[in-house]
């Protein structure tokens, strides 16, 4: 007999399955006991009468919670029951006994502290609503992935150890590689840029990269999943039109596709163009309601949510000025802004993306003024000098995304197993 997971017992209408997984509750009544069996498509009750089986019986209800057991039985309607249905066991098989006390509840309705869930993540993912948080990052995966394949995209691998930074800085984690030191790439920028030469004109990459950042926010990860594009032939504005469709299209995905996450999930309806405001005009946001910033200065926490109250949820910041962002973006009409822009959702940066410098003496010069040494940039040069059409791309974090669709306060639970300052293990 085929094992059936929980949720097509009540789909199939059989009259005998066999199904497995862990035990989530028992409430033994003497003359009758109900096991609540759980595995990841939901929870099935198993009703066992002592009088047919004692040893059966026996033997089921002195489990402890959280074994795992397979079990064979006769599948009976019951409408006292939460799905309709429940099975009365013939045969079971312990194939796993849990160990006493449990280092963190699982059935318990108990709230636990965030690091003691961490620590004990394989429990903590057998809950529903923590699954259903990954259950969700895999739909929006999946989402993005057809979008960007159905307008031609080539879903392409960059290197992941690396020998220069992408954008300079400090902020890198560096490893002896062989006899030389190399770094764990902070972006598959400059790969992705080296590929518009090829003729790959439409390329994306989903993948980790790493940031060696000294943040201990709720906001801050080490190692994320950036989701990547790049395409020739293109300005900001037309890549900006790209990512509004990629994640209008996540959305209806989810909608369609599993209205069972929907519920608490931050997913507007009816929405297709997001606004587009420019650094300027936010900065002017800031400044009316009483914040003292500069023209030039980054948007600090504090201004993001003055500017996200008198906007919508998702929106562009964009023409931000030049000198605070990488050597590679395209220098604006002016000699202050450059063409890159943010997407927020309220007051949270989700994405960033720019057009790119294509010239390869403007690009040379950027690195100079930026106080790079230009011999760590002679591979990515390289390829701007035989031939480099105009380009724009963008990163999106996964776990950003995540974290404003599920409504989660903290980006660590938008991650199966999180690296930040402090976290190395599990």
């Amino acid at each position: 007999m085929k094992r059936m997971y929980c949720r097509e017992i009540r789909e199939s209408y059989v009259q005998e399955a066999e199904v497995a997984g862990w035990i989530h509750d028992i409430r033994n009544l003497g003359g009758i006991a109900f096991i609540l069996l759980r595995d990841r498509t939901g929870i099935l009750q198993l009703t066992l009468l002592k009088k047919p089986n004692k040893e059966l019986f026996k033997h089921l209800t002195t489990l402890t919670r959280e074994s795992v057991i397979r079990t064979k039985g006769k599948v009976q309607r019951s409408e006292k029951v939460m799905n309709g249905f429940e099975i009365l066991p013939e045969s079971a098989e312990v194939l796993s006994v849990a160990a006493v006390p449990l280092p963190l509840g699982v059935a318990d309705k108990v709230e636990s502290e965030l690091d003691t869930r961490l620590d004990n993540r394989f429990l903590d993912l057998r809950k529903k609503e923590v699954r259903k948080i990954f259950y969700l990052r895999s739909l929006l995966l999946k989402s993005v992935r057809r979008t960007l394949e159905n307008e031609e995209f080539i879903e392409t691998h960059t290197p992941k150890i690396v020998a220069a930074a992408t954008e300079g800085g400090t902020e890198l984690f560096p490893f002896r590689y062989f006899e030389r030191e190399a770094y764990l790439n902070q972006s598959p920028q400059l790969y992705k840029q080296i590929l518009m030469s090829t003729g790959f004109d439409r390329v994306y990459e989903i993948g980790p990269a790493f940031r060696a950042e000294g943040h201990d926010t709720v906001r801050h990860l080490n190692e994320f999943t950036s989701i990547d594009i790049e395409m020739a032939f293109s300005n900001h504005h037309d890549v900006m039109d790209l990512l509004e469709r990629v994640i209008v299209e996540g959305y209806e995905t989810v909608r369609k596709e599993a209205p069972e996450l929907m519920e608490g999930m931050n997913i507007p309806e009816n929405v297709e163009a997001f606004p587009r405001i420019t650094y300027t005009e936010a900065l002017d946001i800031a400044k009316k309601k009483g914040l003292r910033i500069e023209w030039g200065e980054d948007l600090s926490m504090e201004a993001l949510r003055l500017i996200a109250g008198e906007s919508p949820d998702l929106y562009f910041i964009t023409d931000w000025p030049d000198a605070i962002k990488p050597f590679y973006a395209m220098p604006g009409e002016d000699d202050r802004t450059c063409r890159s822009f943010d997407l927020m959702y309220r007051e949270k940066e989700v994405t960033s993306g720019a057009q790119r410098v294509h010239d390869y003496e403007l690009l040379k010069k950027r690195i100079a003024d930026r106080g790079l040494d230009i011999e760590d940039f002679g591979f990515y040069l390289n390829a701007f000098k035989y031939g480099m059409p105009p380009h724009a791309g963008w990163g999106l974090g996964a776990e950003r995304w995540v974290m404003t669709v599920a409504g989660l306060e903290n980006i660590r639970e938008a991650v199966l197993f999180p690296r930040d300052m402090h976290r190395l293990v599990p």
